[in-house]
């Protein structure tokens, strides 16, 4: 049974790569989390799957089962971070002790959840962990011809030049990533940015924008990479 979408404002979605051999419970998980439009998932049975995957494509974040027919889930874990994986890591175990907790962090995890779980409890990990790793110095986005580092509060230009960002650029320009090529409203950036704060107005929003676009685009009278659009603003790619 197919479930129903979970609407979100996000189209630039998170790629999830789901890592366990039991099907039953990887079709469910990937199924579920899918249901979501602010990710995206695969899934995989084995470590050598999802080895493969991080190398390969751009993920996200992984959820590692301990238990796989081919390596050790940490262990994979471990290799994985040898070869540069940087994103977030959920391990799943069946075991409830203090040495197997040690032992997956250990590897380079950045979380585990003991079997059997509740679904909104891995889902809330899930989402705690993009949160501190988008705010974390390893995340990296493209934005046109810059890199965005988030965590830095940077841009960094083709050339290697850098532009510092405000807190607030920062958000703007992170909120607005997330949204992909659809148009955010001036309310629903406000809102998500400074927050319902009474005596912040749409001119503050406004400023900032102006601002962002002085230090980004080529031609700020002309803007290519931070557009406005149907009442609202969007970056282009």
């Amino acid at each position: 049974m197919s479930l129903p979408k979970v609407t979100s404002s996000m189209s630039n979605p998170y790629c999830l790569l789901v890592c366990d051999d039991d099907d039953a419970l990887r079709e469910a998980l990937t199924e579920q989390i899918d249901a979501y439009e602010e990710f995206s998932v695969i899934g995989e049975g084995t470590a050598a799957g999802a080895m493969a995957r991080v190398a390969e494509e751009r993920i996200d974040l992984v959820v590692m089962d301990v238990g796989l027919p081919d390596m050790d889930g940490r262990e994979a874990v471990r290799a994985m971070r040898r070869n540069g994986y940087r994103g977030p890591i959920i391990v799943l175990t069946a075991q409830e002790s203090d040495d197997d907790m040690v032992e997956g962090l250990e590897a380079g995890a950045n979380d585990y959840v003991v079997k059997p779980f509740k679904f909104a409890v891995l889902l809330a990990r899930i989402r705690v962990q993009l949160r501190q790793h988008e705010a974390s110095e390893d995340a990296v986005f493209r934005i046109g011809p810059y890199t965005f580092r988030p965590g830095a509060k940077l841009l960094v230009g083709e050339r290697g030049s850098k532009l510092k960002l405000t807190e607030k650029e920062t958000a703007i320009l992170r909120y607005l990533y997330r949204a992909g090529r659809e148009v955010v409203g001036r309310d629903t950036l406000l809102a998500e940015v400074w927050g319902y704060n009474a005596h912040v107005t749409t001119h503050t929003l406004e400023t900032h924008i102006y601002r962002l676009r002085q230090k980004i685009e080529p031609n700020p009278a002309t803007a290519a990479i931070l557009v406005t659009e149907g009442g609202g603003y969007k970056l282009l790619p």
